[in-house]
C-alpha cells in the first residue's frame, strides 16, 4: 500500500540543497503520488457533495410544503440527543483504521469491528434510558417512542463493514461518493413517497432507516477482505482506546459546541421558530460542510500520509494546496451571504421568511470555521496533535452557552442569532495555537484570505444595494429596530 511506502525522517539520506531535487527521489515520488490522489479526491468528494446538497435541496423543498414546520423542530431535537450518544461514546475506531499504520492488518480491523458493534448495541440501550427524563424534561410526550425508533439507526450502523473506513484510508473516494449518494438517495425517495400518501413524522424515520439499511448492504459489498468477524485483541483495544481517549473529550466537547444552540433555543423558542432557523442554519452551513467533507475525506488521510517529512515541508505542502480552496470559499460565502435571502423567499414559503435574515449573520459566522477546515486542523488530528481542537471545542461550548442567554436577554432572537455566529472566533483561536507550538502556523495566509472574504463581501453588497435590491438584512431591521 502507499502508505507502507512512506519514508521515515531519518532516511533521507540524499542531500536536501540539490539542484536537481529538494527531496529524495523516493519521497518526491510519494508526495506527488499523494498529491494525486489529494486533487483526485478533492474532485470527486466535490461533486458529491455538490450532488448530495441537491438532492438534500430539493428534498428539503418538497417536504417543507408536504409536513408543518413542528415536524423539522421536534425531529432536530431528537437527533441532538442522538447525535449525543454518537459523540460521547466516540473512542475514534473510524479515524485509528485510517490513521493508524496497524490499520490493514485483520486482527486491527477486526478488532475494531466488534468494538463498533458493541458500541452501537450500547448505545441503542441509553436511547431507551433516556426517553422518559427527555420527554418530562421537554414536555414532548413523542420523545416516549420517537428517540428509541431514531437510536435503533446506531445498531443499524454498528454492524456496517470496517470497510467504508479503509476506502477512505485508500483514497478510494469514487467508491466512498457511491456509498453516500446512493443511501441519500433511497432514503429521499422513501421519505417523499411516504409524506405524499401520509404527511406524518413516520416519512422521516422510514427515510432514515431505508438509507441505514442500504449503506450497510452497501458497507459488507465494497469489502474485498474476509468479512468482519467477532475479535477481540486486547493489545488492539489497548492501541484504540489510548489514541481514542482525546478523540472521546474532543467528540464529547464537539456535542455540547455543535449542539448547545439547539438545546437552548428548544427551550427559549416554539417549534416552529426552531424548525425555521434550522432552515437558516442548514444553507448557511454549507460552505462548513463541504469544506468538513474534504478535510475528513481528502485533506486527513493525505496528511497521514505524510506526517514523518520534516513539519516546515509539510506546512509548505498544506499552505500551497489550501491556498485554492481558500480563495474558491471566500467567493462562494461573500455570494451565499449577499445573496442567501433571496433564495429563501424565492424557494420557501413565507411560513420560512425569517430564516431570510438568519442566514447571511450565520453563513458570514462560519468564517473562521471554514479556515480551520480547509487542511489546518487535519494536520493537528494527523500529527496526534488532538488536544487543541479539543480546547477548541470547549471554547465554543462556553461561549456558545453564556453567549446564546445574554444574546437573547439583550436582543431577542436577534441576539441570540449573533450569539451563534460568533461561536467559532474561540475554536479558531485554539487551532491557531496548536498550529503555532506545532511549527505549521498558517496565520498570514488566513489574514490573506479573510481581508479577500470582506473585499468580495464589499464589492457585491454595495453593488446589490446600488441595484435597489436592498441588504441582506433588511426584514431584521423592519421588524426589530
Amino acid at each position: 500500500m502507499l502508505a507502507g511506502t512512506l519514508l521515515k525522517a531519518s532516511d533521507t539520506t540524499t542531500s536536501l540543497k540539490s539542484p536537481l531535487f529538494r527531496f529524495p527521489l523516493r519521497q518526491k515520488f510519494i508526495m506527488s503520488s499523494v498529491k494525486q490522489l489529494a486533487v483526485r479526491g478533492a474532485v470527486w468528494t466535490i461533486a458529491s457533495y455538490g450532488l448530495s446538497q441537491v438532492l438534500r435541496l430539493g428534498s428539503n423543498l418538497i417536504l417543507t410544503r408536504l409536513l408543518v414546520p413542528e415536524m423539522f423542530g421536534l425531529m432536530s431535537l431528537v437527533y441532538v440527543f442522538i447525535t449525543a450518544l454518537h459523540l460521547f461514546s466516540d473512542v475514534g475506531i473510524g479515524t485509528s483504521l485510517i490513521q493508524n499504520k496497524r490499520g490493514e492488518e485483520p486482527d486491527f480491523i477486526n478488532t475494531a469491528w466488534t468494538l463498533q458493534v458493541y458500541r452501537g448495541l450500547i448505545l441503542w440501550f441509553c436511547t431507551l434510558l433516556l426517553a422518559w427524563p427527555l420527554a418530562h424534561l421537554y414536555q414532548q410526550p413523542q420523545f416516549l417512542w420517537l428517540i428509541p425508533v431514531v437510536g435503533f439507526g446506531t445498531v443499524l450502523s454498528g454492524f456496517n463493514s470496517t470497510s467504508v473506513f479503509t476506502l477512505n484510508r485508500n483514497m478510494a473516494f469514487g467508491n466512498l461518493a457511491i456509498f453516500e449518494l446512493s443511501g441519500q438517495a433511497i432514503g429521499i425517495v422513501v421519505m417523499i413517497a411516504w409524506a405524499w400518501f401520509s404527511p406524518t413524522i413516520w416519512a422521516i424515520l422510514m427515510g432514515s432507516f431505508a438509507s441505514q439499511i442500504l449503506q450497510l448492504v452497501w458497507s459488507h459489498y465494497w469489502n474485498s477482505r474476509s468479512p468482519n468477524r467477532f475479535i477481540l485483541n486486547q493489545e488492539v483495544v489497548k492501541e484504540i482506546f489510548s489514541f481514542g481517549k482525546w478523540i472521546f473529550v474532543s467528540t464529547a466537547l464537539t456535542f455540547f459546541a455543535e449542539q448547545a444552540d439547539r438545546l437552548i433555543l428548544g427551550k427559549l423558542l416554539t417549534l416552529d421558530v426552531l424548525g425555521v432557523y434550522g432552515v437558516a442554519l442548514t444553507l448557511a452551513d454549507l460552505p462548513r460542510s463541504v469544506t468538513l467533507a474534504l478535510s475528513g475525506k481528502v485533506m486527513f488521510p493525505a496528511i497521514s500520509k505524510l506526517t514523518d517529512q520534516p513539519r516546515e515541508i509539510l506546512r509548505a505542502k498544506i499552505l500551497k494546496n489550501r491556498q485554492p480552496i481558500l480563495i474558491a470559499c471566500a467567493i462562494g460565502l461573500a455570494l451565499l451571504v449577499s445573496f442567501g435571502d433571496i433564495a429563501i423567499k424565492i424557494l420557501y414559503d413565507r411560513r420560512y421568511v425569517e430564516a431570510s435574515w438568519m442566514l447571511p449573520i450565520l453563513a458570514l459566522g462560519i468564517w473562521p470555521r471554514v479556515l480551520c477546515n480547509t487542511g489546518i486542523e487535519s494536520a493537528l488530528f494527523a500529527i496526534g496533535k488532538i488536544q487543541y481542537p479539543a480546547f477548541g471545542q470547549f471554547l465554543r461550548f462556553i461561549w456558545t452557552s453564556i453567549g446564546l442567554w445574554v444574546g437573547f436577554s439583550i436582543a431577542g432572537l436577534p441576539g441570540a442569532i449573533v450569539a451563534v455566529a460568533l461561536n467559532d472566533l474561540g475554536f479558531y483561536a485554539a487551532i491557531s495555537y496548536g498550529l503555532w507550538r506545532e511549527k505549521v502556523n498558517c496565520l498570514v495566509q488566513d489574514i490573506q484570505a479573510t481581508l479577500l472574504l470582506f473585499g468580495l463581501l464589499a464589492a457585491v453588497l454595495a453593488t446589490r444595494y446600488c441595484l435597489g435590491f436592498g441588504l441582506p438584512i433588511d426584514l431584521l431591521l423592519q421588524k426589530y429596530f
